[in-house]
């Protein structure tokens, strides 16, 4: 292997995976159906009063078969938009049950109650096999496309500042799936009106999760316009 003798260039500027969050019914989907070449999975059956670029998929079994066609087809999308990474998540958990029960202490869970959530196990030990299950299917989304936008609904939560219990805004994933998500995308933005403007967010703050290791993108809090995020 040859090392480098100087420094390398950044082979992009726009973000590969860019993960979008925001309140419901605020026009995520509507902002999507304005970027070109842009394949929207609607997940959550919320696309029907939107014109677009569009396939449902209502199973993880769908989401398969829709994977592999793209695949098939020779990746032809720009962009492939997920829309929600949250029902992805939902979905994810009934196949950490299978992943649990081909182990030998789960060969026997829920073979009476077929109900029975794997995220019941005690001392949370389900939350590894939900991981392990979601992280398979992220890494199975970035191959069909160049550019991956992962669209997440808005969680409120409570912190405290300064002595003071204050709300702060957050993508609605469970824990450490939440923090998978957000390693794996190079942009994080949170979606929010100011009187008619649809505007985005990538400026972090205390009581907001958004970022960017993007330069032109870090810090910004404007317009939402597909334009100014992806630049090359």
């Amino acid at each position: 292997m040859e090392l480098p003798t100087s420094i390398v260039p950044a082979a992009r500027k726009s973000p590969k995976n860019i993960v979008i969050y925001g309140p419901p019914k605020i026009g995520k989907t509507t902002i999507l159906s304005k970027l070109d070449g842009c394949l929207i999975i609607d997940l959550e059956d919320g696309s029907d009063m939107v014109s677009a670029l569009k396939v449902k998929a209502n199973s993880l079994n769908e989401l398969s078969e829709i994977g592999k066609a793209i695949m098939k087809a020779g990746k032809p999308y720009k962009y492939v938009a997920i829309d929600t990474i949250t029902q992805l998540e939902v979905w994810a958990e009934s196949e950490a049950k299978e992943l649990y029960r081909q182990t030998p202490m789960g060969k026997n869970f829920d073979s009476d109650n077929k109900g029975l959530s794997v995220l019941s196990l005690p001392q949370g030990a389900g939350y590894l096999y939900l991981r392990i299950a979601y992280k398979k299917w992220l890494d199975r989304l970035n191959q069909l496309a160049p550019h991956i936008i992962l669209v997440g609904h808005l969680k409120d939560k409570m912190i405290e500042k300064k002595g003071k219990e204050v709300s702060s805004k957050d993508l609605d994933l469970t824990g450490k799936i939440r923090n998978i998500t957000c390693a794996n995308a190079d942009a994080i933005g949170y979606v929010y009106r100011e009187k008619e403007d649809l505007m985005v967010s990538f400026d972090s703050k205390d009581d907001q999760n958004a970022g960017s290791r993007c330069d032109h993108l870090k810090g910004q809090s404007v317009a939402f316009d597909w334009d100014k995020i992806f630049i090359d």
